[in-house]
Parts: C-alpha cells; structure tokens; sequence
C-alpha cells in the first residue's frame, strides 16, 4: 500500500499540472516499452515502436539496470527543451551518487556512464541524442493527443474538486483509494511505502501511456510528484483521432470489428454471421477479448453468450457501468 501523508498546508497545496510535461511522459512510454504483462493491448504497439527506435536511443537502457532509473532524470518542464535542460543542470555530485546507486551490484559499467560519471560534455551529449531519438519516435508523433487527453483530466478533476471537494478528487484519480485523517491510501499499489509532504505539497502528473502503479518523484525540498495512469488504457497511436483507427491498430482489425459486433449479447455463431468470419476464428477472437477483460462470456446449457464489459464498452466510446469515459 501507498501512503500518502498530508499536513493541513499540503491540502492547500495539492495541484494537478496544468499541462503535460514531454519528459516524464517520454520516460512513462519507455518503461512500458520494457514492462512484460498486457500483451493483448500492448503487444502490437511495442513491437512497432521498438521496431521503429533509432540506435542513437539505445544508450538509454543502459542508464536503468534492472529496473531502477537515476533521479537525476525525475524533471518536469513544460517543454521538451525545459525537460532537457533541467537534466542537465543537475549538480554533479547528485549525478554521480544516482549512477553509483542503480549500478550498484549490476556489473560492468559502460564506457559512457563512466564518461557521464565523470562530467564529460560528450557523455552528456550521448544522453541528449538519445532523448531526443526517443521522443521524436515514441512521444512526438502522439503529443497532441497526449496534449488533448490531458485538458480532458484537468477539467474532470477541476470539476470534481469544486462540486464534491478535494478528497473526492483525489480518489477519483485513483478508484478504490481514500484520503482519511489526512492520509491517502492506494491499497491496490504493489510496494509498502509511506510519502510524508511535510508542507512541500504535492503535483499530481497524469501519464497516458504507464499502466502500472503510481510513479513517485520524492525529492528534497522540492514538491511531491505523483505520476498516474490516466485516460482509456490503450497505448497511443497516431491515428487515435481518426475514428476507431487507434483501437484497430492495438487490437487487429478482426478483433476491433467482434468488440463492435457486441453493441448486444451475441452467440459466437452471432458473432461469426455479423463480422463475416468462421466459427472457430470468432470464438478464437473471443476467447483473446475476455483474457484481456473486454468482453465476458456466459454458458447455459449448450449455448454461449459473450457480452462487452464496461472495460469494453469503454474502449469503443459508449458509456460504462462505472460512469463517462475518461475522453
């Protein structure tokens, strides 16, 4: 469980950042780049994407051995360029103790980190290339919708806080959270640790491509930042704007068209005369929809009927059971 402690300024002191910021966003994308579980929707997007990344990103996996990324790189800025050149300015003595940190018992240390230990401007320059290979592959053909996406949680937690109040914002962005006795809970957050704001406040940064738990930048005397996964669940594609393009390009074709072919509960022989294709592949497409969570299935006696859940009912843009898509 995550816990979150307030004290009576920090509650003055919450704010939800008024535009997405390129880097966290950028660094959010390329842990879900290496993260194994929802092959389903993810699959086709990382494959495309780590088809499509340019050598010049390669030397950032090599600043994260097993997992673990330098805080150094935990900035935000409103801009890419801002983003950039608050990791640069980071003093060295911090940059130096970050890279002792996550190589620590991981081996040998390549030449570059080395270099970028030691203050060398073209260690420095290695790291500026790969960024930008990075962003201009994974995060800049999708920025407005990131931009897009981001309006649309602002204005839903504006609205919230001032019709319900702060407590009901904040566990609105994360369901099945509390805030009591000036405590948050994330009960469903995998690791046991306590944030005090002690007054520093806290940033809440919602991220539109991690779909895992909460990302925590808790530095010194600076304000709290907690990244969260917001917006539909689906990697981003650059023809998420067109119509159901975006959903296509996640699911395949085939399996997009069976989501849309349960508008109403349907038979798989239903499902096969509304989408044109055999049996056997509309049980096959169904069967991979309700692993993913999208659909659900019912037998009774002979028969079986396969429904959208409000996952996916949420996907194809229809209202949910729990409420408007976060669109």
């Amino acid at each position: 469980m995550l816990r979150i402690r307030f004290t009576a300024d920090d509650l003055t002191r919450v704010r939800l950042a008024p535009v997405p910021s390129p880097v966290p966003e950028l660094h959010a994308a390329l842990l879900m780049l290496g993260a194994p579980h929802e092959g389903l929707l993810f699959g086709r997007w990382r494959g495309r994407l780590l088809r499509s990344l340019p050598g010049a990103a390669e030397p950032l996996a090599e600043l994260v051995p097993g997992g673990t990324a330098p805080y150094f790189l935990d900035v935000l800025g409103g801009t890419r360029e801002e983003g950039f050149a608050l990791i640069r300015a980071a003093r060295p003595e911090t940059v130096r103790s970050e890279l002792e940190r996550v190589y620590a018992g991981q081996g040998p240390v390549p030449p570059w980190i080395r270099s970028l230990h030691a203050g060398d401007s073209e260690a420095w320059g290695t790291l500026d290339r790969a960024q930008r290979a990075a962003y201009e592959t994974v995060l800049a053909p999708v920025w407005p919708l990131v931009q897009d996406l981001h309006r649309a949680e602002f204005t839903r937690f504006a609205l919230t806080a001032a019709e319900r109040g702060l407590a009901a914002a904040l566990t609105a962005v994360a369901p099945g959270s509390r805030l009591r006795d000036g405590v948050w809970e994330w009960p469903a957050d995998p690791a046991d640790r306590e944030i005090r704001l002690d007054g520093r406040g806290l940033v809440l940064l919602p991220t539109f491509h991690w779909r895992g738990g909460p990302l925590v930048q808790d530095l010194p005397d600076r304000p709290v930042v907690l990244g969260y996964p917001a917006g539909r669940g689906l990697p981003l594609t650059p023809d998420d704007r067109g119509g159901d393009g975006g959903l296509a390009a996640v699911l395949g074709r085939t399996r997009t068209e069976v989501l849309h072919a349960l508008a109403e509960p349907a038979t798989t022989t239903d499902l096969a005369r509304r989408t044109g294709v055999s049996n056997a592949t509309a049980s096959a497409h169904a069967a991979a929809l309700r692993a993913a969570g999208l659909i659900s299935t019912t037998r009774t006696g002979r028969s079986v009927h396969h429904e959208r859940t409000p996952l996916g009912a949420l996907f194809v843009g229809l209202p949910s059971a729990g409420g408007p898509p976060w669109t």
